[in-house]
């Protein structure tokens, strides 16, 4: 029997010209992939593959007086604007989001300077705050008739708005935050927590937080929930996950961001100026509260909400209302809010 050999010569040209197509094929397999599969922005990744939020919500960007705002959208029917206070974002609203957005549009949005949003507000007292978030909301969308929700700061930023726009607020939602005003100064505010005379200090806490923003907002989180040192308590539970920490650690470990959320703290001067200076509004009013702390807290308010049609303290359940009790949120905003 015959047998047929190839020369070596050509064996070796079709292995060199086999290896130098698959190299090819392979480059080009790998730009297709990297084309395909964009990678995801700082701003999105923590809501990136959950259905619940990509099947309903969107972020958004929109330019505000010189700041560029970020704030995430969704749902149908009346519009409800969620505000959040220190040390959060809109993310802070997450965990009752999908439920509001069933029968609402909600806006959850970062305040200027904070979260994702970017450039630097002209003065981090309430009042200008508020009209930011007014210039985004009833300016640049169109939203006149504002359901209007704030927690912590983002309460006193809700008053604000409500205060300064009524004809533009159809309900207030006002949780948990003693309000700077006629019944309790600046100084007695800062009394009322070692947090809040050191945040309140120039340069000082960005100087000791700076390089370690995650575990000292990790260490802060669990002292104002229930059972809380906040709260006398001896607790050391914290109601975030690790994923939640993450979030808010890494916008926050921005130098401006962290700058501007301890500029919350540093204008109580002028927070009490202006809500004694302002009248007294006739909106509406929701408040709840950490367990405990309605009548302390109403007291601070009554002089200038006139119309606080529900009081709550919210059942086991510090200062983060949203996290500690989130059914129980959910549902007294969804029967004040309709």
């Amino acid at each position: 029997m015959i047998t047929a050999t190839r020369p070596r010569g050509l064996l070796r040209s079709t292995r060199a010209v086999a290896t130098v197509a698959l190299t090819i094929l392979l480059t080009m397999a790998t730009a297709a992939c990297s084309t395909t599969t964009p990678a995801v922005p700082s701003y999105a990744a923590a809501t990136h593959g959950d259905p619940k939020f990509e099947n309903t919500f969107q972020h958004n960007f929109a330019d505000v007086d010189g700041v560029r705002m970020h704030y995430v959208t969704g749902g149908h029917g009346t519009p409800v604007v969620l505000i959040h206070g220190w040390p959060q974002t809109w993310y802070g609203w997450w965990p009752i989001m999908p439920a509001l957005a069933e029968h609402h549009t909600v806006y959850a949005i970062d305040l200027p300077g904070l979260g994702d949003s970017t450039g630097l507000p002209t003065g981090s007292d309430k009042a200008t705050l508020a009209r930011y978030a007014h210039t985004l909301i009833a300016d640049r969308l169109g939203v006149r008739d504002a359901r209007v929700v704030g927690h912590d700061f983002g309460a006193a930023i809700a008053f604000q708005y409500a205060d300064q726009f009524p004809a533009d607020t159809a309900r207030l939602g006002y949780l948990d935050l003693p309000l700077p005003g006629p019944a309790i100064d600046a100084r007695t505010y800062r009394a009322l927590s070692w947090h809040i005379a050191f945040h309140s200090q120039p340069r000082v806490p960005e100087a000791i937080v700076g390089d370690h923003v995650r575990e000292y907002l990790a260490m802060f989180y669990p002292q104002a929930s229930f059972g809380g040192t906040a709260f006398g308590g001896t607790s050391e539970r914290s109601p975030f996950t690790d994923a939640e920490i993450d979030e808010f650690a890494r916008t926050y470990s921005r130098p401006e961001a962290l700058s501007v959320g301890f500029e919350l703290y540093r204008a109580l001067d002028k927070d009490v100026r202006d809500t004694v200076a302002d009248p007294p509004t006739s909106v509406p009013t929701l408040l709840m509260t950490a367990q405990g702390q309605l009548d302390a807290i109403r007291a601070t308010l009554s002089p200038r909400l006139t119309n606080i049609v529900r009081a709550v303290d919210v059942p086991h359940a510090g200062h983060w209302l949203v996290e500690e009790n989130p059914q129980f949120v959910t549902a007294e905003l969804e029967h004040f809010l309709d």
